[in-house]
C-alpha cells in the first residue's frame, strides 16, 4: 500500500514549493509528482527562476530518496505572455524531466484548459468534471510508475 501526501498549497509558486520541500522529504518518498509552475506563469514570474526552483526540488528529492520515482507534470503558458515567454516556459518541463530521468506528463490540463464546461467561472481552475478528465489522462502515465514502486 502507498500513502499519498498532498503537499500542495493553493496559489503556490515554485518558490513556495521549494521552501516546503525539506518538510516533505522527512517522510518516506517512493514517488514524487511535481506539479508546480502554473502560478509562476500566471503571475508572469521569471521562467529561469521557476526552472531553477523546480530543479532544486527534484535534486533535493534525489539526494534524500535516491530510489524515488519522479514525475514532472508539465504546464503550458497562456498566450498573452508572448511567444518568447511561452517557448521558454513550455520547454522547462520536458527539460527537467530529461535532466532528472523523470516521467513526464506533457500537459497536465490537456483537454481541460480553456474549456468553459470543465473550468470554474474564473476560467483557470477545473471543475469536479475537469478534475475527472485530468485524472483519466494522468492515470495511464502514473499507473506504471506506481506498479513499479509497488513491486520493489
Amino acid at each position: 500500500d502507498l500513502e499519498v501526501v498532498n503537499a500542495g498549497v493553493s496559489g503556490d509558486t515554485s518558490a513556495g514549493g521549494l521552501r516546503r520541500i525539506d518538510w516533505l522529504l522527512r517522510l518516506p518518498v517512493a514517488v514524487l509528482v511535481l506539479e508546480l509552475g502554473a502560478n509562476d506563469m500566471l503571475r508572469g514570474l521569471d521562467v529561469d527562476a521557476m526552472r531553477a526552483n523546480l530543479a532544486e526540488i527534484l535534486a533535493r528529492t534525489r539526494r534524500a530518496h535516491p530510489d524515488a520515482r519522479l514525475v514532472v507534470a508539465g504546464m503550458r503558458a497562456a498566450p498573452n505572455l508572448g511567444p518568447d515567454y511561452g517557448r521558454r516556459f513550455d520547454a522547462a518541463f520536458p527539460a527537467l524531466a530529461r535532466e532528472f530521468g523523470a516521467t513526464l506528463v506533457p500537459f497536465l490540463l490537456d483537454g481541460v484548459a480553456a474549456s468553459r464546461k470543465l473550468n470554474q467561472a474564473d476560467g483557470i481552475h477545473p471543475t469536479a468534471e475537469g478534475h475527472r478528465v485530468i485524472a483519466e489522462r494522468l492515470w495511464p502515465v502514473l499507473e506504471p510508475v506506481l506498479r513499479e514502486v509497488a513491486i520493489r
